[in-house]
């Protein structure tokens, strides 16, 4: 609760992946979950070395309150790029069918509706777990998972609804009001980190001109281009960075410049770090 407490902004912080793989994994993950669960040892590092390959995030999930071993075989490709946004669902015979199944969605039955993934992998981080799973249970949503790490942990609970790849962070009560949000086709601005894959001052840029102006759709103000302004002789003076940021409108392109800078005070982010850091936060210098 201490990065809530603090006011930490969530904002631009959604991940860099835009393809998954979803593999139903009941039971218990290690910190390193992949490799710390009850996959076959001897396939785990061969698809950690494959999604490295082509660019895949690996995700283990599992149904809400699936803490034993069971017969999960399910698995999933999922693409998040703007275009091209689609969940295929598939069933494996083996953890070794994995490897040579096509994950570029060519294979396996579409999803017609939101998937939504709760980080609750306590191993990682223990407030995902104390909040994630209450959540995961909770949610009025036909399809939704506990997955594996997610990333921002500080943010529990967190939430990534695909195919889109939309991050949230700190979702509140039974998450309903994010489910409707995205059963209209629209995002839940109150708590979105940004949407996954995009560059971090694009994710910013978005927020900022959704707020502005009121532009929810889930394809809405797509990315044309980013540009970082040099400061004084081409660097960033106190750590400040200024990005001309050009968005799709629907009247026309909308330039968004966002500035960003570190936190004034450090702060431990996580509750296993190590050593305190200094988060970036982002501000919004104007929308045109």
């Amino acid at each position: 609760m201490t990065a809530l407490a603090r006011g930490d902004s969530p904002v631009a912080t959604a991940g860099p992946a835009q393809r998954w793989l979803l593999i139903e994994q009941p039971g218990p993950w290690g910190r390193d979950a992949l490799p710390q669960s009850r996959l076959d040892p001897d396939v785990a590092p061969r698809l950690a070395a494959r999604a490295r390959a082509e660019g895949v995030r690996v995700l283990l999930v599992r149904r809400p309150g699936e803490r034993s071993a069971g017969s999960g075989r399910h698995w999933a490709a999922v693409d998040g790029r703007p275009g091209h946004e689609g969940v295929w669902w598939s069933t494996r015979d083996s953890d070794a069918d994995l490897l040579d199944a096509p994950w570029d969605g060519s294979a396996g039955e579409r999803a017609e509706r939101p998937l939504y993934l709760v980080c609750t992998h306590g191993q990682h981080d223990a407030c995902c777990a104390l909040r994630g799973r209450p959540l995961a249970r909770s949610m009025p949503a036909p399809d939704v998972w506990e997955c594996s790490h997610l990333g921002g942990c500080r943010f529990a609970t967190n939430v990534l609804v695909l195919p889109h790849g939309f991050a949230y962070a700190q979702v509140p009560g039974d998450g309903a009001d994010l489910v409707t949000a995205h059963s209209r086709g629209e995002v839940a601005l109150p708590w979105l980190r940004g949407r996954t894959g995009l560059p971090l001052p694009a994710q910013a840029a978005q927020q900022f001109a959704r707020e502005r102006l009121g532009l929810l759709g889930v394809d809405a103000l797509p990315l044309r281009g980013t540009r970082r302004l040099p400061g004084p002789d081409g660097e960033a003076a106190g750590g400040v960075e200024l990005f001309d940021v050009v968005l799709g409108g629907p009247d026309g392109d909308v330039v968004v410049r966002v500035e960003s800078h570190p936190a004034a005070e450090a702060a431990q982010l996580t509750c296993k770090a190590l050593h305190p850091a200094h988060p970036r936060e982002w501000t919004a210098v104007s929308v045109s």
